[in-house]
């Protein structure tokens, strides 16, 4: 009988010989990766906005933006005076370690301390994908629901940490946040859930400092 052959591990196996090429790369450069995860409106890029001021004062920062088309938040983001290189996918609903490769590639790996990865907002299909990453933070909001680590888990279960963005919006949503936070507990008891606010600045000093920590570490 034929042996037959998963395409799904297959792509996932070839996926990561890349991340790993892509985490030696970084590794040898002393480049910590960090790869943001979402829904789309969670609020990735805004946050990135709110913090990559400060992270600057600590740390040479650059950005490589996943999205299906456009420039657009690239362009939001290189405004603060970070190198920025944007990956569109054409459709694909997410990055992967190829991806990311041809982009590190032409990078000044040597003058990055921190390479933020703002990946296509999805929660299904960027779950599955390493990109040779150190950290995987997922960032959901408010005005998602807290049932967001009950439907989607692996998202949650690999991330080292969870962002719960649009707190400022609690007094006007049924929002249980308990909820979610005991859901991400179940699933993954060593990722801290970091409430935060990209319009105000709450929490964004607790989330800050918990990075560099992790970046500073590694």
């Amino acid at each position: 009988m034929a042996a037959r052959v998963s395409l799904h591990q297959d792509v996932l196996r070839g996926n990561r010989e890349w991340a790993e090429r892509n985490r030696s790369a970084c590794k040898s450069h002393r480049t910590f990766v960090v790869n943001l995860m979402s829904s789309p409106g969670a609020g990735k890029t805004s946050l990135l906005e709110s913090v990559i001021p400060s992270l600057q004062t600590q740390l040479r920062v650059a950005v490589i933006e996943g999205d299906v088309c456009t420039t657009l938040d690239a362009e939001r983001i290189a405004r603060l005076g970070v190198r920025t290189a944007q990956i569109n996918t054409l459709g694909a609903c997410h990055l992967d370690a190829r991806m990311i490769n041809d982009v590190i590639a032409q990078l000044p790996l040597a003058q990055i301390d921190l390479l933020l990865v703002e990946n296509v907002g999805n929660l299904v299909c960027p779950a599955d994908f390493d990109l040779g990453e150190d950290c995987r933070i997922t960032v959901i909001s408010t005005t998602e629901g807290a049932d967001k680590a009950e439907k989607y888990p692996s998202a949650f279960r690999n991330a080292h940490a969870v962002l719960l963005n649009k707190i400022d919006l609690l007094p006007y949503l049924a929002f249980d946040i308990k909820r979610i936070q005991h859901a991400v507990s179940a699933l993954n008891p060593a990722a801290p859930v970091f409430p935060v606010s990209a319009i105000t600045g709450e929490g964004l000093t607790a989330w800050t400092d918990w990075l560099l920590r992790q970046a500073k570490d590694r």
